[in-house]
């Protein structure tokens, strides 16, 4: 299966499908719909069931023969790794220590048995992301000494002693996967014994993913586990048990991590670009073997990419949402081409909970659904209703995103800060969380339902949608009403406050609207402070103009694909509402 290359900046193209891709339909339906919190449920007790049968069928005494020897330990062959490696990065590891989102360790400084650093670079360490890397900026003879020496250190503290984070089901799953695409850097040696071990752990590895895999949290994680439990049938004689029981574990773990239209469950775009990244590499395992990948792993690529593509902004680089920072658009459109997947972003992903409005160069992506259930994430975002903007290269309107990234430039205070409405480009009431954020870090009450209604028209794209996160505590639902004109040069909106049925008068509430801009972006208040300029650096200038309330400018930050917060300006709309309600209207318009 081999990825072929897209441009890098699609907006809309025309789509070009191969003959196992089926044709992408995201016609904007009129009418109103209804997008509700999904329920919150672990598996059923016949569920269990089925798995623990399963798990018995799959570890029969033969199995157990075949793993204590009947069948040589070796790879039967090398998969191609279809992503290149960020070359800075492997020369950062040629000259000495590894680097990842800005952060240094130096190989002499490596300790895998007291690893102090931010949890994200563990992972990339544990995982072995990092020979992607190195193999992108060294050749063999150069860089099989480093990633062998690293090799030896982490077996000698891990290999024998399952914990985590080294052992957590998605690290492992990784690890199969790199070890694998990238064995000629780690299995150069002529040392049998360390060839050995290396060759053991991979099975070992194995064998623990067959027990924890259907154990561990759902999402994206738990399809990486279930990913290099194929992989690993794939690649040492014998798998042909454990692929029967990988391939049926990936499909269910595949049909309950991912929604109709092909967005994951815990709406974050980073566990979309993770997901397309684990499959795709998948496909080239069964490639090396001359196996066909299996129709359920094709059919899951052809809906996620499209959906992935949808929350690309103008330059290709990812939207802020649900703790992703923004990914450039090279990392993005190398993922995407090795999927092989070739299509045009979706419009609107109903089920995911995002809508894309495009006009020229103009790109509106907005946050059209209750947050995810709590249990599939740890870095949901009460972002409903929030919108980001963009203006071909230049982000206009953004939120502040990487609330996911924790680590040395992002501390856990900052990080939980980041997954407030506030950090949203959207409407507060008494400065509350649209939905709860709790003190231990999960998701409480809140959203539970969501109404959109959009439409295409002549005047260009109208997008409705209202939310019922502040009814309980305020008596109010928040509406919104976004309206692009068909040049893309004008955004008019409406934040609308209504009186939620059956609630009881409550008083007034003050009300804050927040629009975080772009870091290139530099805003003055017009004299009248009812409107600001806004001057892209060595580019256009938009005006922005809202009809009530108080317009003033405050400080802000935006977080990059590295997760490194870089400071910023935000418009900052503040009124009280009477128990009435009140509506506040507002243009952003391009003048020059």
């Amino acid at each position: 299966m081999e990825g072929r290359p897209l441009t890098a900046a699609p907006l809309d193209p025309v789509p070009e499908t191969g003959a196992d891709t089926p044709p992408l339909d995201d016609t904007i339906e009129p009418g109103k719909r209804l997008i509700r919190l999904p329920a919150d449920k672990g598996l059923s007790l016949g569920e269990r069931i089925a798995n623990h049968i399963t798990r018995l069928t799959w570890r029969t005494p033969l199995h157990a023969l075949r793993l204590k020897g009947r069948f040589p330990l070796k790879l039967l062959g090398v998969p191609l790794d279809p992503i290149p490696g960020d070359m800075r990065a492997g020369t950062a590891i040629r000259a000495g220590h590894f680097l990842h989102r800005g952060l240094r360790l130096g190989l002499g400084d490596l300790d895998f048995s007291a690893l102090n650093v931010a949890p994200a670079f563990a992972d990339y360490l544990h995982s072995f992301a990092w020979l992607r890397d190195l193999s992108a900026s060294a050749t063999r003879a150069d860089g099989a000494p480093i990633a062998e020496a690293v090799v030896r250190h982490w077996l000698g503290v891990h290999g024998e002693t399952v914990g985590e984070p080294a052992w957590r089901a998605d690290n492992t799953g990784w690890r199969i996967l790199f070890w694998a695409s990238h064995a000629p850097l780690i299995l150069s040696s002529s040392d049998l014994v360390y060839r050995s071990a290396v060759l053991n752990h991979l099975a070992r590895a194995a064998r623990h993913l067959d027990r924890v895999a259907d154990k561990t949290q759902p999402g994206t994680g738990q399809m990486v586990a279930w990913v290099g439990i194929v992989a690993a049938s794939l690649l040492m004689p014998g798998g042909e048990p454990r692929q029967v029981f990988g391939e049926a574990g990936l499909r269910k773990v595949l049909e309950t991590s991912f929604y109709a239209d092909g967005g994951n469950i815990a709406r974050s775009p980073q566990a979309q670009l993770d997901a397309v990244m684990a499959l795709s590499m998948l496909a080239q395992v069964y490639e090396m073997r001359r196996m066909e990948v299996p129709p359920f792993v094709q059919e899951v690529l052809a809906r996620a990419v499209p959906a992935l593509l949808g929350l690309l902004h103008a330059d290709g680089g990812m939207g802020s949402w649900q703790g992703s920072g923004a990914t450039n658009a090279a990392h993005v459109e190398a993922i995407v081409a090795a999927s092989g997947v070739r299509t045009r972003p979706l419009k609107q992903a109903r089920d995911w909970g995002y809508q894309r409005l495009v006009a020229n160069k103009v790109v509106l992506l907005a946050d059209a659904a209750p947050p995810p259930i709590a249990r599939v994430t740890e870095a949901g975002c009460a972002s409903t209703l929030a919108f980001e903007l963009s203006d071909g290269d230049e982000r206009i309107v953004v939120n502040c995103g990487g609330a996911a990234l924790t680590g040395a430039t992002i501390p856990a205070d900052l990080a939980r800060g980041l997954r407030t409405t506030a950090a949203h480009s959207t409407l507060t009431i008494s400065d509350n969380n649209s939905t709860a954020i709790l003190p231990n870090g999960s998701l409480g009450k809140g959203v539970t339902e969501v109404e959109l209604d959009r439409q295409e028209t002549p005047q260009g794209s109208r997008l409705e949608m209202s939310h019922d996160g502040y009814a309980r505590r305020h008596g109010l639902i928040h509406r919104r009403l976004l309206i692009l004109s068909p040049n893309g040069r004008e955004l008019r909106g409406e934040d609308m406050l209504l009186p939620a049925p059956r609630s009881r008068r409550k008083g007034d509430k003050s009300f804050t609207l927040r629009f975080h801009l772009g870091r290139n972006i530099e805003a003055s208040l017009t004299a009248d402070n009812l409107g600001a300029l806004l001057r892209i650096t060595d580019g256009a200038l938009w005006q922005f103009r809202t009809s009530d309330g108080a317009l003033a400018i405050e400080e802000s930050l935006w977080v990059d694909g590295d997760g490194r917060p870089h400071p910023t300006e935000q418009l900052v709309v503040t009124g009280t509402t009477p128990p009435g309600g009140a509506s506040i209207g507002w243009i952003f318009k391009h003048v020059g």
